[in-house]
């Protein structure tokens, strides 16, 4: 099981920011929780179950053990996990 976050590549409100997404919920909410964001920040959209990690977050999730992935360096590994985040925020995976 892995945790993944993505390149903070969105700008907003002055900061920029990265999904960080994983193989399961359970997974995903307690890597949240160890990086001190509150469950409250959950997005479970059907675009895909994410929490949004401020750039800065970043390195100490990677420092933590999540998986860094870049959109431009390792595209059919984005588009697996946003895939599998997809069916999550649908309810369709674990």
């Amino acid at each position: 099981m892995t945790v993944y976050v993505d390149d903070a590549v969105t700008l907003w409100r002055g900061r920029r920011w990265a999904h960080l997404m994983a193989d399961t919920l359970d997974e995903l909410h307690a890597f949240a929780a160890r990086l001190g964001i509150p469950r409250r920040a959950f997005q479970n959209r059907t675009s895909g179950a994410h929490y949004d990690v401020p750039a800065e977050l970043r390195d100490t999730a990677i420092a933590l053990g999540a998986t860094a992935i870049s959109r431009h360096r390792d595209r059919a590994l984005v588009h697996a996990v946003i895939r599998n985040a997809r069916a999550q925020g649908r309810g369709e995976a674990p």
